[in-house]
């Protein structure tokens, strides 16, 4: 018998997954007033961030495969290991502990956003379902708004203590609320009848949907690391630039929670990633001709309330499609996008001191992926009809 949708679970995971984030940009917008507190380059702060995304594409499947098979116990270890990785944090006023909790939360990363397909799946009824991905997905990005905001608050060198103990007690809360919300009867769930990764990976649809994140992610990713520089050419203040990216977070948080769920309406799921990209590489083709404060507020804010709800769109198929491997298959979409993000950083960072340039290369790499979204048409639209009784 089917049980009844158990929203707390939701609710529970939504603030773990906003405090994913909330540890991993903590220093996002400190960066030159952490180095001097604690005696470091500002590069070295930048490592506090960027060992989450390298440690994703390592960690992605292992995690995937212990969520298939140890659902609950995972995501709350993934839940305990990012309220630990704050609190260690706390130890002391040295770099090593900050690298120390910061190393221990993004072991917890995949752990608890693979999970996303997984907890709407036992905790939801089938018709709740892409109701839940997209509220579980817009909260990450929520976690981002988060940390923007405390980094707005405390801007000072003797602040940073007070932004990190607040850190932590909203992670530790949100383990707590999440242990609790998970107790008690879920939704049957079988394990994979073999490998999770072959099962996931043998999907021609999954290595499509793999391929196809690696662009959206990519662009999105490089935008938000080098916006400000891009930028700054054109007389945008490094303030400017800062309200401009919250402002694109913003809009994806309300473009996560609301598109996917009218597009799996419509059944306008491929319709909707052509959209979205096309759009995207428009507004960086405005970018490029003509960068300034007003062209990067309306582009940058349309690139956020229409790409970043590609995502939870993306993890709709994937947990309709695998059922029993969707924590392996999850791992796949996060390591394609963590790793589409570090190549388009890269290929964007060498061009930083050309923003026209750099504008252009993203609005291609946004373009290559229309096809491939356009030709998603008829798997989705058999995956509809086989899930239908």
């Amino acid at each position: 018998m089917q049980i009844r949708s158990r929203w707390s679970a939701i609710v529970g995971y939504s603030l773990v997954g906003a405090a994913t984030q909330l540890v991993w940009l903590n220093f996002a917008g400190v960066t030159t007033v952490a180095a001097s507190r604690y005696g470091v380059s500002e590069s070295a702060i930048g490592w506090l961030a960027q060992v989450f995304p390298l440690l994703y594409v390592v960690l992605a499947i292992p995690c995937g495969l212990v969520l298939d098979r140890w659902f609950r116990g995972g995501l709350l270890a993934g839940a305990v290991l990012t309220a630990l990785g704050a609190v260690v944090r706390l130890i002391g006023d040295d770099f090593g502990w900050l690298l120390a909790g910061q190393i221990l939360a993004s072991i917890a990363q995949p752990l608890v956003l693979n999970a996303v397909t997984g907890i709407t799946g036992r905790y939801l009824q089938e018709k709740d379902r892409p109701t839940g991905i997209a509220i579980g997905t817009a909260s990450i990005f929520a976690g981002m708004v988060i940390a923007f905001l405390l980094s707005a608050v405390f801007t000072t060198s003797s602040s940073i203590p007070a932004m990190l103990t607040v850190s932590a007690i909203f992670c530790v809360l949100a383990a707590i609320v999440l242990a609790i919300a998970i107790r008690g009867p879920v939704e049957p769930h079988a394990s994979p009848d073999r490998g999770a990764l072959a099962a996931a990976w043998g999907d021609p649809l999954i290595r499509r949907l793999c391929v196809l994140a690696i662009f959206p992610f990519g662009v999105f990713v490089a935008m938000s690391t080098f916006a400000q520089a891009l930028l700054e050419p054109a007389g945008v203040s490094g303030g400017t630039a800062s309200t401009i990216l919250l402002l694109q977070v913003i809009a994806g948080v309300v473009g996560s929670a609301t598109i996917p769920i009218l597009v799996v309406r419509r059944r306008a799921e491929s319709r909707l990633l052509v959209v979205s990209l096309t759009v995207t590489a428009a507004a960086c083709v405005l970018l490029a001709l003509a960068p300034g404060a007003l062209s990067g507020f309306v582009s940058i804010t349309v690139i956020g309330l229409l790409l970043l709800p590609a995502l939870p769109i993306v993890l709709e198929l994937v947990e309709r499609r695998t059922r029993e491997a969707e924590g392996t298959a999850a791992g796949l979409i996060w390591m394609a996008g963590n790793l589409g993000g570090l190549i388009v950083a890269v290929v964007v960072g060498l061009l930083v001191d050309h923003p026209l340039a750099a504008f252009l290369v993203m609005a291609v790499i946004a373009l290559i992926a229309v096809p491939g979204a356009r030709a998603l048409r008829r798997p989705i639209a058999e995956l509809r009809s086989q899930s239908q009784p």
